[in-house]
């Protein structure tokens, strides 16, 4: 009730009345007519036409006779003079909007929204006029370019004028708009060029096109850069897959086919956390992730130590034994997860600071979420380096998988570093679970569509060399995002298997000599 009285005070404020043939043809006309009257209520950018046109797409205006009113519940406004009409007159009829006369005033309203003092308002009204907008909101267009002088908005503006002068017939006016478009970078102008590279007129068309290779050839490159982002963003997920195999496979020689459910765990963790945050912390919930790192480490660290003293412990050297017994464990943990969680897929929220995207180009949006893991993938590798490189437990790793008896006689309690360092490697694969919760929905089997891509990056950068487990990732991201623009997603991955086939074949070390404890088999 109090919106609508401060409505009414707003309307009878002393300001120049609205047009009321405009007003007739919008409450009585038909299609054209109620069109061309949006146009002429907001030629004049009355603020009160903002109002009209907002309780009209509502639902809210009705007529009495020959009088025009905006009504809510019991109250009514004369949409004219503005003045309060109680009571309401007995016999009213509603006002009407179609679908094209809501977009009309969709238009219209974002138009008187570019006036706003607010940046944000005219922000988004510019925005939602670019994708497209009625030739009758230029002159309001037009008011508003005159008065904008923020940088981030008036190119937004002039996309918009554009686009609308080309709607017109005068033909100065449209190789005008035609040039201004060719300077543009925006997607929006690349469609209105080649609609007008088909125009009958040949100086039109001539300037149309060469306007149109201009725009593809800037927005070329946004696409190549928004595929090198694609393919480091995908680099580097297969990165995080792959380090914790590279300890287990490529230091140990263990064929783990259950690192793609250690990825669920740690997947799963994640949820857990993200529920007791909701649960118990909600005001600290964009924080949850602090928690869930460490807690999917933890306890994807824990089950692959259970799994390496119960199982593995008694296979070391023989390789398909291990494969079979791994692989039954990973359909243990598949159930169970099923039977715990129930076999839907669960979905892990981000958090805000990871919502939304960072825009570079006009056709280039990055997602923060992306970005972050991009981030935490390069960390989890300088932790991994730092581990194996700068501490006793790597020492003694690195002691282990290059000469195993020797490691044995000078002390090292190579049993015990076996556990810890399957645990790593298993913690890692948790580390991945965590970061792929942040891209989809997470559910029993999402650790299988990663545990061959895995094993292709270690194989492919050379068993037990972390250093090209890297090169290994990045190359295959790059080299599948690329190929999947080129034939698609199926034949990139085809054309990727057999590129691995018969690089193994020619080189069986792969991009990096072959050390551990596989030579000494």
């Amino acid at each position: 009730m109090r919106l609508f009285l401060l409505l009414a005070s707003f309307l009878a404020a002393p300001a120049a009345a609205l047009d009321p043939a405009a007003l007739q043809s919008l409450a009585f006309g038909e299609g054209d007519e109620r069109i061309a009257a949006i146009g002429v209520l907001v030629a004049e950018a009355d603020p009160r036409a903002y109002e009209v046109l907002k309780a009209l797409g509502e639902g809210e205006m009705q007529t009495a006779g020959k009088r025009v009113l905006l009504v809510r519940g019991e109250e009514g406004v004369d949409a004219l003079t503005g003045e309060k009409v109680s009571p309401l007159p007995p016999e009213r009829e509603d006002v009407v909007a179609n679908n094209r006369l809501r977009g009309a005033i969709g238009d219209a309203l974002a138009g008187l929204r570019l006036l706003a003092p607010e940046r944000a308002s005219r922000l988004a009204a510019a925005k939602e006029l670019a994708t497209g907008a009625d030739a009758a909101m230029l002159p309001l267009v037009k008011k508003a370019l005159e008065k904008e002088k923020d940088p981030g908005i008036r190119p937004l503006l002039e996309l918009v004028a554009a686009s609308m002068e080309m709607k017109s017939g005068d033909k100065d006016q449209r190789l005008a708009a035609i040039r201004m478009l060719g300077a543009s970078t925006s997607p929006n102008s690349k469609t209105l060029l080649a609609e007008a590279a088909r125009d009958a007129d040949e100086d039109i068309r001539i300037e149309a096109q060469k306007s149109l290779r201009a725009v593809e050839g800037r927005l070329a490159w946004g696409e190549r850069a928004g595929l090198l982002f694609a393919g480091v963003s995908l680099g580097s997920i297969l990165l995080l897959a792959a380090l914790g195999l590279a300890i287990t496979y490529g230091l140990m020689g263990v064929i783990n086919m259950a690192h793609g459910e250690l990825i669920m765990i740690g997947a799963y963790a994640t949820y857990v956390v993200q529920n007791l945050f909701r649960a118990y912390l909600p005001g600290a919930f964009d924080w949850y992730l602090l928690a869930a790192v460490p807690a999917a480490f933890v306890v994807s660290a824990c089950v692959g130590m259970l799994l390496e003293r119960v199982v593995i412990r008694w296979l070391y050297g023989r390789p398909l034994e291990t494969l079979l017994a791994t692989w039954g464990i990973s359909l243990m943990l598949i159930q169970l997860v099923r039977t715990l969680f129930g076999a839907q897929n669960v979905q892990v929220e981000n958090p805000a600071f990871m919502s939304g995207g960072m825009q570079v180009l006009s056709n280039v949006v990055l997602p923060w979420s992306r970005i972050m893991i991009i981030l935490f993938a390069a960390l989890v590798l300088v932790g991994m380096w730092a581990l194996l490189t700068r501490t006793r437990l790597g020492l003694f790793v690195r002691g282990v998988t290059q000469n195993r008896a020797m490691a044995s006689c000078v002390g090292v309690p190579t049993a015990r570093v076996d556990t810890w360092a399957f645990g790593l490697g298993s913690g890692i694969a948790g580390l991945a679970g965590c970061a792929l919760s942040q891209l989809g929905n997470v559910g029993p089997d999402l650790g299988q569509g990663y545990i061959v891509d895995s094993f292709l990056v270690v194989v492919f950068g050379g068993v037990g060399q972390l250093a090209g487990t890297v090169y290994a990732a990045l190359t295959l991201g790059f080299a599948n995002k690329f190929l999947e623009a080129w034939s698609g997603a199926v034949l990139a991955k085809i054309a990727l298997l057999v590129f691995i086939i018969i690089f193994i074949q020619r080189r069986p070390q792969g991009l990096f000599a072959l050390k551990g404890r596989a030579v000494e088999a």
